[in-house]
């Protein structure tokens, strides 16, 4: 590699990274999270929340209970939908319940045949919905996911942010499972990414056309998602929680997104390949099936990520000044990295470590496309995604 060729690489990386750095409203300050003390109200609205759940009988009894246990002044139902689970997922529900004693705030219903144009968590929310706009007409809806456990005040806080701001839709990206090594390595940056393509505080701005949500806990103003079209106006969208963020800020609601700790996830992967097939089912989706977006992402994941410290390293060793390029520009990668690795407890120095991340994500990307021009789909719980499913609908 000339001197020359160094120089080009590593000042474009770095003008990259100051742009990251100063131009995309701080999403690498991590930084939205909900007050810690939720306010005091003179009266807290109804909440139903929806619970689709399909073979979630190892998590969903923890899930539920922790719902079923929420401090929350207001009062709160619960509607569990089973999609066709063929485990004990509708047993475990009813169960914990009855531990609780609180079979009269759960309702455990069963998901109708899936029909065509619908993904089938999708279908199964909307079913859940039904049911809650039928038999309790709260003003709010609680869509969360069977492998995700609250504190005892997440629904107040929740609750809080959208009646003293006026927001449709309060939703927070539970602090995933991190404990393996593969997943030490690739889940902060999979949150770090998140944040990248959609800045949390860009998409909390009313006047910024930036919309994303995170499915696992989402509190959404039932008026507002009715005037949006509901749920089957974003029946066939693979990456449900950001076509809901769009459609709802495309209709004049105020949204607003954050981190959390107290919210988990259940969900562990104990091994790369879970990771990659997470990743690979919805990728090429993001990147609306088009192989010339996949080329540019591609080449900007190599020069954003890859080329910082193969520029530093490789000048270095050359004694190449512009080895200062790389170096700069990778240490602003690990100075924005930081403070999401310091979400998951990591030490700082494994923010170092993101360049590697990168190149895995970028691989499962190009696998996802393969894996769609070969047919193949998306596959998730043993349920095939249709290759005509409707582009996402972007929110940077």
């Amino acid at each position: 590699m000339t001197s020359l060729t160094l120089l080009i690489v590593g000042s474009l990386a770095l003008a990259a990274w100051l742009v990251q750095l100063a131009a995309r409203g701080g999403f690498w300050r991590a930084n939205q999270r909900l007050p810690t003390e939720p306010p005091s109200l003179p009266t807290w609205p109804d909440v139903t929340a929806v619970v689709p759940a399909r073979n979630e009988a190892a998590s969903i009894g923890q899930s539920l209970t922790s719902l079923l246990t929420q401090d929350y002044p207001g009062k709160f139902t619960v509607v569990m939908v089973d999609d066709h689970s063929d485990d004990a997922t509708a047993a475990e529900a009813r169960l914990a319940a009855r531990k609780l004693g609180a079979d009269d705030r759960l309702k455990v219903i069963t998901s109708a045949p899936l029909p065509g144009g619908w993904t089938g968590k999708l279908w199964a929310v909307e079913q859940g919905i039904r049911y809650a706009s039928t038999a309790f007409r709260s003003p709010y809806l609680l869509l969360t996911d069977a492998d995700i456990v609250h504190d005892p005040a997440s629904l107040r806080r929740l609750a809080g942010k959208a009646e003293t701001e006026s927001r449709d839709l309060v939703s927070l990206m539970a602090l995933l499972h991190c404990r393996t090594g593969w997943e030490r390595l690739l889940i902060p940056a999979f949150v770090y990414f998140f944040q990248m393509l959609y800045p949390f505080p860009l998409a909390n701005k009313r006047t910024s056309r930036v919309a994303a949500a995170a499915g696992g806990c989402m509190l959404v103003r039932r008026t507002a998602l009715e005037r949006a079209g509901g749920i089957p106006s974003i029946r066939d969208a693979i990456i449900d929680d950001v076509a809901l963020a769009r459609r709802l800020k495309d209709c004049g609601s105020d949204i607003w997104l954050g981190l959390s700790t107290n919210v988990r996830s259940l969900r562990a992967y104990e091994s790369l390949g879970e990771i990659w097939s997470m990743v690979a089912r919805t990728a090429y989706a993001q990147l609306g099936y088009s192989p010339i977006v996949l080329l540019g992402a591609v080449i900007a994941m190599l020069l954003v990520f890859a080329a910082p410290p193969i520029v530093g390293l490789v000048g270095v060793l050359g004694r190449d000044p512009a080895a200062a390029t790389g170096v700069l520009a990778w240490g602003i990668m690990i100075y924005t990295y930081r403070p999401t690795v310091a979400l998951f407890g990591e030490p700082p120095a494994t923010a170092s470590l993101l360049p590697v991340a990168a190149m895995l994500y970028t691989a499962m990307t190009v696998n996802s496309a393969l894996r769609h021009w070969r047919g193949q789909g998306g596959t998730w719980k043993g349920r095939a995604y249709s290759q005509s499913a409707r582009r996402p609908t972007r929110g940077a």
